[in-house]
């Protein structure tokens, strides 16, 4: 079980950076139309009027679906903005329960977003709903990026939580003791 929930957080940060390269490519696609469309406009007096049909509305959909596909890795790695001061200056016992409790919060808080994205997602489906750009895509389709994001960091934390029970230290505290030289 350990190395499937593994696998599953390192191809949700694997998918994640696709859509951040797919951000990349098609704004240097869009720059490259642009110069070539202001380049026409020099040498011919007038411009081409070369675009990429909605290609803000691309990047944004792939924005959302990098940064939520990305929270169950970048958790499992401690590379997540954690505030530590606190727990680090607990005594163990009541930094442990301090954990368990920040964890067991973030999971409830996670499974709640995951529940109504897919409402949201099942009412966008069954309205059909669209996005307003120049192509109209049908907008459940970027919010189940959204919740398969969501319902992996939820997956994950529950597997914090239960390695906590467990007695295992989270796994973010040995990368974040990595980071921080101890």
């Amino acid at each position: 079980m350990r190395k499937f929930l593994d696998s599953l957080y390192l191809a949700s940060g694997w998918t994640a950076a696709f859509f951040i390269g797919a951000i990349c490519t098609l704004v240097v696609a869009q720059v490259c139309l642009n110069l070539i469309d202001r380049v026409s406009g020099l040498v011919t007096g007038t411009a081409i009027g070369l675009t990429i049909p909605s290609y803000a509305d691309f990047t944004g959909f792939f924005l959302a679906a990098a940064s939520f596909l990305a929270l169950a890795h970048t958790l499992r790695q401690g590379a997540h903005i954690r505030v530590t001061l606190l727990i680090s200056h607990l005594p163990e016992p009541i930094a442990r329960v301090l954990e368990f409790w920040c964890i067991l919060v973030a999971a409830a808080i996670s499974i709640f977003f995951s529940w109504y994205t897919a409402i949201l997602v099942k009412e966008s489906y069954e309205f059909h709903d669209l996005s307003p750009g120049m192509i109209a895509i049908p907008l459940w389709i970027p919010q189940t990026a959204m919740l398969i994001g969501l319902i992996i960091l939820s997956i994950a934390l529950i597997d914090e939580f239960i390695g906590l029970l467990h007695g295992r230290p989270p796994s973010y505290h040995s990368k974040e003791q990595e980071v921080s030289g101890e």
